[in-house]
């Protein structure tokens, strides 16, 4: 069974950091690309960044330059270090993998609140 576990999400004021991990079992983490989503309040589930199983990175312009996808592979981890956060940041952020063979997996979430 599949599991992606995120943690390190909480309450952070703006222009504060955050690190997001999300724990991957289940599946061969080496080759799956992963990537993180965010649900803002009332808003739909948005892409924020991904990375491949070649460790190719790329995320949404909305936080280039302030947020970092990355990836070990000896832990099952991936990672969202996000930097110089806004009060538009507050979201629930999720983990997603897609296996070798197309199958996608999504974790349960971790709230991310930044006050202003």
């Amino acid at each position: 069974q599949v599991q992606l576990v995120e943690s390190g999400g909480g309450l952070v004021q703006a222009g504060g950091s955050l690190r997001l991990s999300c724990v991957a079992s289940g599946i061969n983490f080496r080759l799956a690309d992963m990537s993180w989503y965010r649900q803002p309040p009332g808003r739909a589930r948005e892409l924020v960044a991904t990375i491949t199983r070649g460790s190719i990175t790329d995320s949404a312009d909305s936080v280039k330059g302030r947020f970092t996808i990355s990836r070990d592979n000896a832990k099952n981890t991936v990672y969202l270090q996000m930097n110089s956060l806004k009060s538009e940041d507050t979201a629930v952020y999720y983990c997603r993998g897609v296996s070798v063979n197309g199958l996608s997996y999504w974790g349960t979430g971790t709230l991310v609140t930044v006050s202003s």
